[in-house]
């Protein structure tokens, strides 16, 4: 356990280190090509490094609250250690699972396993489709906005989704990929809706439409976002009772620095559709792959952009957000499109971390 590490400052290290990781890469990117030998040693060494580092970091976290709901699942963990039925709860297998590990381990190896079902389909999803060059997506996954949130807070969330990016990964083989998909919506029902919208993609897979729409969903989203809040909370999104909650129920402090329409965070859910848009409509880039997994992305949040008023909409956000890293990398990583793609990789590393950063530092 990484006890020595004061919990006050826990994420304000990991922020410091991605903002090294960043620059230093930056630098690399300045100084060698993206096929050089030496960088494909660096990007080899520093990847591997940072995905067991992180997955210590994370799992071995202190218990305290200011790693939101790590006290929760702690408190969870040890009634069924005590002997806590299952019972009829949501995401029942998350909590079979939960009940299975206290069984025969301690909550920090609870922690640091539930880590690696967060963390390690980054990489596998990376190294499938990008090979040697995996480093940059998996880069851009860890330093995403809504990283560490769903690392040590949104827990089961963060592992349903990237349960997802796993069976994404395994595409080319369909039963794997749907075992991993069920095991994603029976941690937590909200995978259903990034499972729904990739599979719809499987029918119908034209991003023109899908811009389109997106664009569609911020005029209907300012003037009936209220009636489309009513709408989904009357179906109970995922058939959970929870679920509906976050879009009626009154917000807690700390959930979102403000309400109502989130033009910051529109701005931010923007980059990738603004990458899919230049390589995909301006560039001509043709790839059904990526056209699925760029659909997938613009369907779940123009779903978001919908109910973008509601005081837990961040709970939805992320049923996008959790794909944004490998949006806007792929294209680049798959074709040159540029006279120094290396550097350039390097430049959208950067500005996509400074959005992270910029709330770090002025809102968190």
């Amino acid at each position: 356990m990484f006890s020595f590490v004061p919990s006050s400052i826990y994420y304000e290290i990991y922020i410091y280190l991605c903002l090294f990781l960043v620059l230093f890469t930056l630098l690399h990117t300045r100084l060698l090509e993206l096929d050089d030998q030496k960088n494909i040693n660096f990007i080899k060494f520093f990847g591997y490094f940072l995905l067991f580092s992180l997955i210590l970091y994370i799992g071995q976290r202190p218990i305290y609250a200011i790693f939101g709901d790590t006290v929760n699942y702690n408190v969870a963990y040890n009634n069924y250690a005590l002997g806590k039925k299952v019972g009829n709860v949501d995401d029942y297998g998350w909590h079979v699972f939960m009940k299975f590990m206290s069984s025969i381990t301690t909550i920090h190896t609870f922690f640091t396993i539930v880590a690696i079902v967060y963390i390690y389909p980054m990489y596998k999803i990376s190294k499938v489709y990008f090979g040697d060059f995996w480093y940059y997506s998996f880069v851009l996954f860890i330093v995403s906005f809504s990283f560490w949130t769903y690392g040590v807070n949104g827990m089961r969330n963060g592992a349903a989704l990237s349960l997802f990016l796993w069976g994404v990964a395994y595409s080319s083989n369909k039963k794997l990929m749907a075992l991993f998909f069920l095991l994603a919506a029976m941690f937590h029902k909200t995978a259903l809706l990034p499972i729904a919208a990739y599979g719809l993609t499987y029918y119908f897979n034209n991003p023109k439409i899908y811009f389109k729409s997106w664009l569609a969903c911020i005029p209907l989203s300012l003037v009936f976002g209220s009636i489309f809040i009513i709408i989904f909370s009357k179906i109970g999104f995922g058939g959970d009772d929870r679920l509906s909650g976050y879009l009626t129920k009154q917000s807690a402090e700390g959930t979102f620095s403000s309400t109502g329409f989130r033009w910051d965070f529109l701005f931010y859910s923007a980059f990738p559709v603004f990458a899919g848009w230049y390589f995909v409509i301006k560039r001509k880039f043709e790839d059904p792959v990526y056209f699925r997994l760029l659909n997938t992305y613009l369907i779940c949040n123009s779903f978001w952009i919908l109910v973008i008023k509601a005081n837990y909409s961040n709970r939805f956000a992320y049923l996008s957000w959790f794909m944004m890293a490998i949006v806007i990398i792929y294209p680049i990583l798959k074709e040159d499109f540029f006279k120094n793609q290396h550097l350039m990789i390097g430049k959208i590393m950067l500005i996509y971390f400074g959005f992270t950063f910029f709330m770090f530092k002025f809102f968190y």
